[in-house]
């Protein structure tokens, strides 16, 4: 009776730990690393970014910037400077729907300048660059992975940070 108490027991625990330690993650396979490499080598150059917002609760970072043609693996967390432009998603943080955080995972095209400065993100302690926003535009609402098809998001904890893919 007790071994095939702890059978159902595993049969229970086991699917969700082959989730989290398997190679694609919870934010989609698609495209696959060779495409997104020559989309990103395909896409219009100019004076903005390429911005995914990444949303973790209780954190005031806004997400991660590219140049325009370079891997997501040299992209760099941002805070916003709001003092010309609000962010994308600036609601109330406490009020209904739609609030702060709403648009986690979007993807746009950022206008602005890093100020040079470095500020101090402590909910998840990290010095992180500011970046003055002076505008954007909404590309997707669903582009998939940001560094490899294997991304783990959670909304509670840092999970994403730039790799090779």
């Amino acid at each position: 009776m007790r071994a095939l108490f702890l059978l159902a027991l595993a049969a229970v625990f086991l699917p969700s730990c082959s989730d989290s330690l398997s190679d694609s993650g919870n934010m989609g396979s698609l495209p696959p690393p060779n495409v997104r490499k020559a989309q990103i080598a395909a896409e219009p150059r100019g004076d903005f970014y390429y911005g995914r917002r990444y949303f973790v609760k209780k954190t005031r970072f806004w997400g991660y910037l590219r140049t325009p043609g370079q891997s997501a693996k040299n992209a760099k967390l941002v805070i916003f400077n709001e003092a010309k432009k609000k962010n994308p998603d600036r609601f109330q943080e406490d009020g209904p729907s739609p609030n702060y955080g709403f648009d986690n995972n979007y993807e746009y095209k950022i206008y602005g300048r890093y100020t040079g400065r470095t500020l101090y993100e402590p909910n998840s302690n990290q010095f992180l660059p500011e970046f003055l926003l002076t505008n954007y535009d909404l590309i997707t609402r669903e582009p998939g992975w940001l560094f490899s098809p294997s991304d783990y998001y959670n909304p509670v904890q840092v999970t994403l940070l730039p790799t090779r893919y």
